[in-house]
């Protein structure tokens, strides 16, 4: 049986930035029915790699209202920002109906009806949270079901302890894959590779003591795209070393660009890069297929381990919700965010699909309020 509000607004996904939408249209005088599909808030960091830190320092990444402990250091854990989370949410009163599935928005008359196996919900107002990553993409390699090995995506790995004495090829050079590396050679992996399609840029996370590389990050985001590629370029080249001998010559001068284009994010470095020089990760080249017990590569080398670890990313998921309306990119992505609506669909807001250099926090922040004073404007 459909439920119908008046006035409340409708939140999809009790992440960080449902959370924090929630809390900030509650202040504004508007009622919240806030909705997600998992049994309880924070699905996607309970189940995020148990290493895991911010990479954007504390005092960057408060949500509106509620501001992180100074006991959470300034790179605050996975565990600590579930417990964070959880907080936020009590400290804010939001009740969350969990296990709370929504496939589809439709838009009839002036509301959109959210269609849901529990029961559909009809709002004026809808807000979209269902967090930038949200289904894991494993490339159809040629050969892969032939793979003698264990085929694993990132989203699945936890810790090192069952890799502990076993060989691992770990694909992809997103901040996700270089951690998984640095994770696996201080668990006592036997032998680890990286497969690198394109060449990553190295930042450090500390520009000095106290200073986070996303401090840097907020300054840059409102300076012109080519100055911001440029600026990146030669702090990369002044504060990291050329890895050209290991396998990893200097990236393009386009960074932002990327960013920009398809989220491609720079590696903040917390380890990888002593590793890369010891020799403890190999520097390989990009996966092209599987041939039973061996990995196939760009550069007709092979490598056979034990263990494939797929860090290559996902899907934003939001074809089945909202394909049918005209809103999405050639990425995936809406083509409005935050406190702006698309022309094709008033009333219905995203956040969390955008992945800044200033940081994700900071960014589901700013969302909130833009999208509460939206709503109250």
């Amino acid at each position: 049986m459909a439920s119908t509000f008046d006035d409340p607004v409708l939140i999809i996904g009790a992440g960080p930035g449902g959370l924090a939408a929630a809390a900030c249209v509650t202040r504004a005088g508007r009622e919240v029915v806030l909705v997600d599909k998992a049994d309880s808030v924070a699905s996607a960091w309970r189940g995020h790699y148990e290493r895991l830190h911010l990479h954007t320092i504390r005092h960057h990444s408060h949500l509106p209202g509620y501001k992180f402990p100074r006991a959470y250091g300034d790179w605050v854990a996975r565990a600590d920002v579930v417990r964070y989370l959880e907080d936020y949410s009590a400290h804010h009163e939001l009740r969350v109906r969990c296990g709370v599935t929504i496939d589809r928005l439709d838009r009839v008359d002036d509301r959109w009806v959210a269609r849901s196996p529990q029961g559909d919900i009809t709002a004026r107002n809808v807000v979209v949270a269902t967090g930038y990553n949200h289904t894991p993409l494993l490339p159809d390699w040629p050969g892969r079901d032939t793979f003698r090995g264990e085929l694993v995506h990132s989203s699945a790995y936890r810790n090192a302890a069952p890799f502990a004495g076993r060989s691992v090829l770990v694909v992809g050079t997103g901040n996700t894959g270089a951690e998984i590396a640095v994770d696996l050679v201080e668990g006592g992996a036997s032998r680890v590779w990286l497969a690198v399609r394109t060449v990553p840029t190295f930042v450090r996370r500390q520009v000095v003591p106290g200073i986070g590389q996303s401090s840097v990050g907020i300054l840059l985001r409102k300076l012109p795209v080519p100055f911001v590629d440029r600026f990146i370029a030669v702090a990369s080249r002044l504060t990291t070393p050329n890895l050209s001998a290991f396998g990893l010559p200097r990236p393009a001068a386009d960074v932002y660009t990327r960013l920009l284009a398809d989220g491609a994010v720079p590696i903040i470095d917390i380890g990888l890069i002593d590793l890369i020089k010891a020799r403890k990760v190999e520097i390989v080249g990009a996966v092209t297929g599987f041939d039973a017990d061996k990995v196939l590569l760009a550069d007709a080398a092979t490598v056979a381990p034990d263990v494939v670890v797929a860090a290559t990313g996902f899907e934003h998921g939001l074809h089945d919700l909202v394909g049918h309306l005209g809103l999405l990119d050639e990425q995936g992505r809406p083509m409005v965010h935050g406190g702006h609506t698309h022309p094709n669909a008033p009333g219905l807001y995203f956040t969390g699909f955008t992945n800044p250099i200033s940081g994700m926090f900071r960014e589901l922040a700013l969302d909130a309020r833009r999208i509460a004073k939206a709503m109250s404007g």
